[in-house]
Order: structure tokens, then C-alpha cells, then sequence
């Protein structure tokens, strides 16, 4: 049995990963503010500690006896998944001060605390966008990156920052670079809530189906099963530990048409705005340092999604 930590543990992703680490029996401790994660969805057997990441400050801080209190809770941990952010485009456009406070602040703390406790391994939940709008498909990890948001940016420092704690502190980190995750728990509200997500609520309700433009616009759907096993590869691999950027995507794409398409429903078309045309990973450097591979595709999980929702 090895301990993890898993700062946003509550979350959609990183609740997934408590339970197949729990499942797999090993301990496991949550750090998660609950701004947007839910304490309902930690199971019982892991170790809660409701904390911003934002706050745990090192030295004389006055926030400095809280830290402790995180630092005690995962000390002696095998790894930390780093998952804790204020994720989406659109919101952190409105409040960048915010999104930087927790995404790149919160992720400088965490590291800081990793390397100070002696904690091997810090495995980085990336964003695919850092590319902004890409240029190559499938893109690959060395494709030029330019991020479109606040939040594209954000996460790219955080890359930069697990990167630099390897060359200067030996801290073995790995970044990976998620793109479209669909799958059990996606949010269904709220400004955190994705395109899987705002159909699925607006046909529960009986409303149709708001398409951004000409809903020709494409994305890799990544399903959050895949995701979890990628975190958990890339904490026990033995060919990454130095930074490594990673690209963690499906390999295909489908259009938010399509999507709309396998929902199924009346659907209402409103003005473009800011975002990528395209997201496709290349996954090949996924397959060959972590041995991952996907294996759920949009079209599997579908049936038994609107099955459980009775859509």
C-alpha cells in the first residue's frame, strides 16, 4: 500500500482518481477547498482536509499555521496529483486576478510543500489550452504553444514552474496536458461546467441545445477512465520524472454538432465567441513513456449516460 495525495480530490477528475486509488487500496488524502469540488463525492476511506491551496504559505506567513496543518495530513506521501484549479476559459477571462491566485499561486505552493517534505513524484493536471489555437493535428507536445485565455496561460506557467523544481530541487514532476474531459460526475451547472455538461442540463430541462456559432467547431472527448489511468501510470513510470509535458487525449475528435447529434434534441444556435477551432492530441508520446492507451470512446459511454439520466 503507498499513500497519494490529491489536491482537488472532490472534483470531477480528482474524485475519479480517489476511487480507483482506493479501490486499488492504497490510503489516500484529499486536499480540496470545496469552491467547486463536492465533499459527497470523496469516499468515506480517504483522508479530507478542507484547505485553498492558495493559502498554504511557507515561513513566517501569517498563514503559516494552516500549512502546517496540510503539511501534516500528506507528509510521507508517495506522490501528490495535483488536480486543484479554478478550471474554463470564459470565467477566468472575467476574473484573472482569481484563476492566477489558485492556478498558478496555489500550484507553487503545492510544489514548495512537496519538495520541503521530501515527497517523491508531482503529477501535474496540464490544460490542452496552452496551444490556443493549434496549427498541426494531431498536435504534438512541441507544437508552439499560445495560449487564448487567462487560464490557457496559467496552467502553461505551472508547467514551466513543475519543470524548474526538477532542474533546481530534483523533484520528479510530470505535466499532463488533458484535453476534453467527459465522463461520471462531469458538473452539469455552474461556470465550471463543460459543453457535455451544459447540453445535458439544458435537455433535462426541456430546452434546446445552445450551439456556440455553427457548432462546426471540433474536440477531442476524453473520457475521465482513461484520464485517471494516465495519472496513475505517469506516478509509477520510470521514464518520465524530469518535467515532461504529456499529452493526454483521445486521438480523435468529434464536432459540438455531433455531440448534440448523440444527445439528441432541439438545438439553438448563438454568436461565436473566443475559443480553439480544433482540438486533436497527438497521444503517441503518452503510449510510449506511460504505456497508456484510450479505451472509452464518446460513442461507448453515450448510451449509458442518457440511460441513467432517462434522456
Amino acid at each position: 500500500m503507498k499513500k497519494f495525495t490529491i489536491t482537488g480530490g472532490a472534483g470531477f477528475i480528482g474524485s475519479n482518481l480517489v476511487d480507483q486509488l482506493i479501490n486499488e487500496g492504497h490510503e489516500v488524502v484529499v486536499i480540496d477547498s470545496l469552491v467547486t469540488g463536492k465533499k459527497e463525492n470523496i469516499k468515506p476511506q480517504a483522508k479530507f482536509v478542507q484547505a485553498d491551496i492558495n493559502a498554504c504559505r511557507q515561513g513566517t506567513h501569517p498563514l503559516s499555521a494552516y500549512t502546517e496543518k496540510v503539511e501534516k495530513a500528506i507528509e510521507g506521501s508517495d506522490a501528490i496529483f495535483h488536480l486543484a484549479s479554478l478550471a474554463r476559459v470564459q470565467p477566468s477571462i472575467a476574473n484573472p486576478v482569481a484563476f492566477n491566485d489558485t492556478n498558478v499561486n496555489g500550484t507553487l505552493n503545492m510544489l514548495v510543500m512537496a519538495h520541503k517534505l521530501g515527497i517523491k513524484r508531482f503529477v501535474y493536471s496540464a490544460s490542452s489550452s496552452a496551444y490556443g489555437n493549434a496549427k498541426i493535428f494531431p498536435t504534438p507536445e512541441n507544437h508552439p504553444t499560445n495560449p487564448l485565455s487567462p487560464y490557457g496561460l496559467q496552467k502553461l506557467i505551472g508547467e514551466q514552474y513543475c519543470k524548474v523544481f526538477s532542474i533546481c530541487y530534483g523533484l520528479e514532476t510530470v505535466c499532463l496536458r488533458y484535453f476534453n474531459v467527459f465522463g461520471e460526475r462531469q458538473p452539469l451547472e455552474g461556470a465550471y461546467c463543460l459543453v457535455m455538461g451544459i447540453f445535458t442540463k439544458q435537455r433535462l430541462e426541456g430546452k434546446p441545445m445552445t450551439i456556440v456559432g455553427d457548432g462546426e467547431q471540433k474536440r477531442d472527448f476524453t473520457y475521465v477512465g482513461d484520464v485517471v489511468k494516465a495519472n496513475i501510470l505517469a506516478a509509477q513510470s520510470d521514464k518520465v520524472g524530469y518535467g515532461e509535458v504529456i499529452n493526454i487525449g483521445n486521438g480523435d475528435n468529434r464536432s459540438v454538432n455531433q455531440l448534440a447529434d448523440l444527445i439528441g434534441g432541439p438545438r439553438l444556435n448563438v454568436e461565436p465567441r473566443l475559443e480553439p477551432k480544433i482540438t486533436l492530441a497527438d497521444n503517441k508520446k503518452a503510449r510510449e513513456l506511460l504505456g497508456w492507451s484510450p479505451s472509452v470512446t464518446l460513442e461507448d459511454w453515450m448510451p449509458k449516460y442518457k440511460k441513467e439520466l432517462n434522456l
